[in-house]
């Protein structure tokens, strides 16, 4: 080898910004990932949230399961966004033996910022249904 191309090769001058670099955009790439975790299970947290306070609300005596419907879409515009609160269903079943309302909500799982597939996520919500005796 020639003496020029040993001192080009054995030079480190300026590596220190290339690490830097490569190390900044790792480092960024796994903020961003933590963030976007973050905020889906915020969402996840805040739909199920919603979901079950809106059956208490659609099981109380006086209240039906389309209130409980309305009272969840509410929680979810105000929490997250009019886009969670699109597809909100409610019913009425046995739940653990017992008459209870039923609110099931569908919703986009956030993968890029709020965006994300259309009904990936799915939470549900029980309430023991309040009887007179």
């Amino acid at each position: 080898m020639s003496a020029s191309f040993r001192q080009v090769v054995s030079d480190d001058s300026g590596s220190a910004v290339v690490e830097f670099v490569f190390v900044g955009i790792l480092l960024s790439f796994v903020t961003l990932g933590v963030l976007q975790l973050g905020l889906a299970l915020h969402v996840k947290n805040t739909l199920q949230d919603a979901a079950s306070e809106g059956a208490r609300w659609g099981a109380l005596i006086d209240s039906t399961p389309a209130e409980g419907v309305q009272r969840t879409k509410e929680l979810i515009t105000t929490a997250v966004g009019k886009q969670y609160a699109t597809n909100v269903s409610a019913r009425e079943e046995n739940w653990l033996g017992a008459p209870a309302t039923v609110i099931t909500v569908k919703a986009p799982l956030p993968i890029i910022g709020l965006w994300g597939p259309a009904t990936s996520l799915e939470v549900t919500g029980h309430a023991a249904k309040e009887v007179l005796n």
